[in-house]
């Protein structure tokens, strides 16, 4: 193929500058030429692939650690929330020597209220369905008991609440329904 053919039809030798007539001459006319110039380019788009390449594989591995890391320190802040649950019970621990059955009941109030703001913080809700349908993906049945105050299928007490993670189910309710 030569330089001629290259040019869209609309251009003349006047618009092609002295360095691309040259160029094109030269192409046209020497094999040699053309070759080194194959070769050149080869070379250059060879190197081109072997940085894409190379790059390719360090997003990759970068990826990888990324990932790595994400699953390493997931928890490091609810960790660290917690931290100032467990400083409370320490706390109501040391002082219950010295302190009144009022004082432990207002700590022990205040360490589970702040252990409830710190799982609600985290998406950790708490499922008490007392007087609900029973949903067996919430809930786990652990007794049946006849009732003439509830309908049949719904939940009368709740032995041990359930807790979901940002609407999924972590624990169910252990829970004693109505009988049919």
């Amino acid at each position: 193929m030569t330089g001629q053919a290259e040019r869209p039809e609309t251009e003349t030798d006047e618009e092609i500058s002295g360095a691309e007539a040259e160029a094109a001459e030269t192409d046209g006319n020497d094999p040699g030429t053309a070759l080194a110039a194959a070769e050149a380019k080869a070379a250059e788009n060879w190197e081109r692939y072997l940085r894409a390449a190379a790059e390719t594989e360090n997003v990759r591995k970068r990826a990888a650690r990324d990932v790595k890391n994400a699953h390493k320190f997931a928890l490091e802040r609810f960790g660290k929330e917690l931290l100032a649950v467990k400083d409370g019970l320490e706390m109501a621990l040391a002082a219950a020597e010295n302190a009144s059955v009022e004082s432990l009941l207002e700590g022990s109030e205040a360490t589970l209220k702040l252990l409830g703001s710190t799982m609600q913080r985290f998406g950790i809700e708490q499922v008490d369905p007392e007087g609900e349908p029973f949903d067996p993906e919430w809930h786990e049945a652990i007794s049946v008991q006849p009732s003439d105050a509830a309908e049949p299928g719904t939940v009368l007490t709740v032995v041990q609440k359930g807790y979901s993670l940002n609407g999924r189910l972590l624990r169910p309710a252990m829970v004693i329904v109505a009988e049919d």
